[in-house]
Formats: structure tokens, C-alpha cells, sequence
């Protein structure tokens, strides 16, 4: 696929989403960064700011299937990933999958569930498989999580481990509209155009199969990355190491999240090569949720989004 076909696709899709969704540029973007890039997101946003109808919509877009899981306290990981029940009329065990077996995956309120729950992800999210009695089933090559948390209540909610939030690409927040939006939201409730109903009611097109995704994928690897851009993301990644702020910082992982969402921005911009402006975007999104500060500086109130920042002021940025 060339570089102007899939920059045609894009548009289509972003186009296609704008009819349910209000404003929210940057974080489809991210969302589209993480598809084409085949990895996962964290989503955190108060409720009711269309987390859920942003993935019901691209699942829709993108022609593939979508499941979901509310993660509760009492949820057990066979309810994850699926169980084999004993069938009495053939005498024999069949599996019983579970909502996993999906290619877009919303995992809504991921925190509110014990860690030996959330890591029946893990190895969903690494390798697209899951292990069920000693057997290991594929996953969907589209297979993709969007994990939901609430960024307020905390009371009842077990923190992510740090292994978990090292598997999601970016963190995607999502903030409030704006006032012009929120109107036109309002004005949206009061016809037959609500965004549940445009979605539900086939106002969105299907614009791709689920065959398409990884074609999509494929043709990022003609975007161009330049010796020294990798040169700074690495610069980046290992300053996180040596903050005197943070208490533990970025990973490799953070290093590769970085390359591969780098060339998917430059896609969304227009362009077959990458910049320090596309790095420096998913800087925060790539990292925040990587960092772990020093109890002393999270007292005062410091951000992990805002040492990410800073630390963009110092790295030199090539020429």
C-alpha cells in the first residue's frame, strides 16, 4: 500500500469517527498511532466522556469485532480468557471462549480488579495468545486492548503493576469538551443524531475488514527514521533513568514504543518521514505512565507528565 492511499485511508477514518465523536482530535490520533503501530492503550477520563462509544466506533470503522469486559472485584480470570466445560451429550470437554477472543478488546475499569485478574491479560497482550487448561489458543492478529480507568476515585481499585502498564504503548487522557462542543452535544440529545444512536443505527461505515489492519501496518515501514531521531528517542528514554526526580524510569519498551508510534504520526501528518515534532508529541503519552516519582516530589504535587516535559527541554534535539 503507498504512502498516499493509507494517508487517504486515515482521513477517511477520522472523518468517519467525527460523526460520534465531539472534538477529541488528539486522542483519536492516539488511538489510530496505537492501532497502526499493533500495540495497546491505557484510556483514563472521567465517566461519561465517550471512552467506550471512541472504541465501539473504531472497532465498527475498522470491520472487526468487538467485545468488552467490566472488571469488577470478584471477576476470576477464567471469565477473561474462557473455560472448557464438560458437554454431556458428547462426553467430552469444549471451550467455552471468553470475551478476549475479539479483535478490539475494552477492558473498562481495569484497576478495579485484583492483580491476579489483570494478569490474565498479559500474556494476551505479548503474544496475542492465551493458555486454558495447559492449552494455548491464538488470538486475533487485530487484537487490540483499550483499557479504561477512572482518574478520580481510587477507593476500591487495586494499582496497575508496573509489568501491566509497561505492555500498554500509550496513555491516552481524555479530557472534557470544550464549551462549543458540549453544545453541540446538548444540541445532539435533543434530535435523532445522538451518537449512540448514529453508531447503533449504522450511521458509521465500515470502511476496512478485519484482512485490512495488517496491510495498514505493513506499510509504515517505508516511513523513514533518520540514524539521529533514534538516537534522541534513546536519549530520551534513558534521561527518565538518571532524573533524580523519578524513582524508576523507562524501559526499553518505552524505547521501541516510541520508534514505532513516531512513524504512525508521521503518517497522521502527512508525511513518509519522521521529525523531533512527532517524537516530542508522544513523549508524554509514551512515558507518563512508565515513571514512577519520588514519593517527595509526588507530595508536592509534581506530575509524571510534567518531568517528561522538562526533560524534553533538555535533551538536544538534532538538527
Amino acid at each position: 500500500m503507498e504512502i498516499t492511499q493509507l494517508q487517504e485511508i486515515l482521513g477517511r477514518i477520522k472523518s468517519e469517527t467525527a460523526k460520534v465523536i465531539i472534538g477529541q482530535e488528539e486522542v483519536i490520533d492516539l488511538a489510530l498511532v496505537t492501532l497502526l503501530s499493533g500495540q495497546h492503550a491505557l484510556i483514563e477520563g472521567v465517566p461519561g466522556i465517550g471512552k467506550t462509544l471512541l472504541v465501539r466506533t473504531l472497532a465498527r470503522i475498522m470491520g472487526d469485532s468487538f467485545g468488552r469486559i467490566q472488571f469488577t472485584p470478584d471477576l476470576m480470570p477464567a471469565d477473561i480468557t474462557g473455560t472448557h466445560v464438560f458437554n454431556m451429550k458428547s462426553q467430552e470437554f469444549t471451550l467455552v471462549r471468553g470475551p478476549v477472543f475479539t479483535g478490539f478488546l475494552l477492558a473498562d475499569e481495569i484497576n478495579r480488579a485484583p492483580a491476579k485478574t489483570q494478569s490474565a491479560l498479559l500474556q494476551a497482550m505479548q503474544e496475542r495468545t492465551v493458555s486454558i487448561d495447559r492449552k494455548t489458543y491464538a488470538l486475533s492478529p487485530n487484537f487490540t486492548v483499550f483499557a479504561t480507568q477512572n482518574p478520580i476515585e481510587f477507593e476500591g481499585t487495586y494499582p496497575l503493576p508496573e509489568a501491566q502498564k509497561d505492555r500498554f504503548m500509550v496513555k491516552i487522557t481524555m479530557q472534557g469538551p470544550s464549551l462549543e462542543e458540549e453544545q453541540r452535544l446538548a444540541r445532539k440529545m435533543l434530535s435523532a443524531a445522538t451518537p449512540e444512536k448514529i453508531l447503533s443505527g449504522g450511521g458509521v461505515n465500515p470502511l476496512l475488514s478485519a484482512e485490512d489492519l495488517p496491510k495498514l501496518r505493513s506499510a509504515l515501514e517505508v516511513v523513514r527514521v533518520k540514524d539521529e531521531l533514534v538516537d534522541y528517542i534513546v536519549n530520551i528514554v534513558r534521561t527518565t533513568r538518571d532524573e533524580p526526580r523519578i524513582l524508576v524510569g523507562a524501559g526499553p519498551r518505552a524505547t521501541q514504543a516510541l520508534v514505532l508510534g513516531a512513524r504512525a504520526m508521521a503518517i497522521l501528518c502527512g508525511r513518509d518521514f519522521v521529525t523531533p515534532e512527532d517524537i516530542k508529541r508522544l513523549a508524554v503519552p509514551v512515558l507518563e505512565h512508565r515513571l514512577v516519582l519520588r514519593p517527595e516530589y509526588e507530595i508536592e504535587g509534581l506530575t509524571a507528565a510534567e518531568v517528561v516535559c522538562s526533560l524534553l527541554e533538555e535533551v538536544a534535539v538534532p538538527r
